[in-house]
């Protein structure tokens, strides 16, 4: 079991109509794609992956019913799915054979839902078709490497020019940029006003001229991040997000989805049945040190679902809340742990290459580490849920009403 209930059974209280639409919605995905393995290999956020075909035939599968977006509205192609019935049809998915959906998920979970709450109706026709087949991969151009966690602190500039805007600028930690087609664009529009207030958003097409996509290895060997560079970079001001200035709205309902998009990123995540499978093969299902550090990680896992269910009831009310920070923490040392286990049952044979056992854990357990800085590092999700939360004073933010070219930035005197 991962974050979410994967058990696919309707419950003894399940309604009547709802149980004759899980019916129906379990013979439509039949007929689409086949049953999940109970030995389906596990990967998390891309790691030692980079099969796009069977994440954008899987996708196109799915795209007639909405059943690859089941939040999204039936007019822009979803399924208007919520409360009971978004849970089933979850279920259900939980059950088929799901690739890696990593490389789409930017587009699916974070720009489909930002384009549907800013976009404008053009953008919407224009863009969700390809994000929900995964014909058009998207990046998130966010991160710069002097802004650190401070991501208002962005100075990426867009200048605009008639009906165009040139940006100048450089981004980091994007993933999948060597080959997605657009990237949602942070950029310093006015810096004569507070850094919240500066901010516009874009919808960037990756092969426009003067982008330049590097890659940046991990540890785990994968090169899906990359640092982008942007040399007088036109945009055409129809691909602008929302109004110039209103950026930093655009980002915070980014980032709002990303912390859930993170921790629950679909097919098959966090598996305690592969783990007790995996103490069995190693003969040390019976040892009791292995058994409890089994069990608490199984409870881990409970915990982090029932905060996935919590923060899923908020996000379906509306915007999502500081529940999704709450999920992000919980998720990322429940995987920290669940990983972590593996390789101590793994002893040995955990250092002795990547085809011992099974190398899919090393890979595993060397990409745990990024959780707890991906879409937001833990500090910050603490700052929120103690701010949001348990109603705790803000952190001083000195800067938050000076205007930012009046900052000091690295290589530059304070004004």
């Amino acid at each position: 079991m991962g974050l979410d209930d994967r058990s696919g059974r309707a419950t003894p209280s399940e309604p009547g109509d709802l149980a004759a639409e899980r019916a129906e919605v379990r013979a439509a995905l039949t007929a689409r794609l086949g049953p999940r393995a109970p030995d389906s290999p596990t990967s998390v956020l891309g790691a030692g992956s980079d099969d796009l075909e069977a994440g954008r035939a899987h996708l196109q599968a799915l795209a007639d019913g909405g059943w690859a977006v089941p939040t999204w509205p039936v007019e822009h192609g979803g399924m208007g799915a919520t409360g009971a019935r978004l849970a089933m049809v979850q279920q259900e998915l939980a059950r088929c054979a799901v690739p890696d959906l990593y490389p789409f998920l930017v587009g699916l979970a974070l720009v489909g839902p930002t384009l549907l709450a800013h976009g404008s109706d053009e953008q919407r026709a224009r863009w969700l078709p390809g994000i929900k087949d995964g014909s058009e991969i998207w990046c998130q151009l966010f991160s710069e490497p002097d802004a650190g966690s401070d991501l208002a602190g962005l100075a990426t500039r867009a200048r605009r020019d008639g009906d165009e805007w040139i940006v100048d600028g450089q981004k980091v930690w994007t993933s999948r940029g060597h080959y997605a087609r657009r990237g949602l664009l942070l950029a310093r529009s006015d810096a004569s006003v507070p850094k919240h207030a500066g901010i516009t958003v874009f919808g960037l097409d990756m092969q426009s001229p003067g982008v330049e996509v590097r890659p940046l290895r991990q540890m785990n060997g994968d090169a899906h991040f990359t640092e982008v560079f942007l040399s007088g970079v036109r945009i055409p001001d129809r691909d602008r997000i929302d109004a110039a200035g209103n950026g930093w709205r655009v980002a915070l309902t980014t980032l709002a989805h990303e912390r859930g998009g993170i921790a629950s990123p679909g097919g098959a995540w966090l598996d305690e049945d592969r783990l007790v499978a995996l103490a069995r093969a190693m003969k040390l299902d019976a040892d009791p040190v292995v058994r409890q550090r089994l069990v608490r990680v199984i409870v881990e896992l409970r915990v982090a679902a029932l905060t996935a269910r919590r923060a899923r009831a908020r996000a379906q009310l509306g915007r999502p809340g500081p529940e999704g920070s709450g999920l992000k923490l919980r998720a990322a040392a429940a995987f920290r742990d669940f990983t972590a286990a593996a390789l101590a049952i793994l002893g040995p044979h955990a250092v002795a290459g990547p085809d011992a056992i099974d190398g899919e854990w090393q890979t595993l357990f060397l990409t745990a580490p990024s959780l707890s800085i991906r879409g937001g590092t833990d500090e910050i999700q603490r700052n929120i849920v103690g701010e949001h939360v348990l109603g705790l004073p803000s952190e001083p933010r000195v800067d938050r009403d000076l205007p930012f070219d009046h900052l000091p930035r690295s290589g530059r005197a304070s004004a």
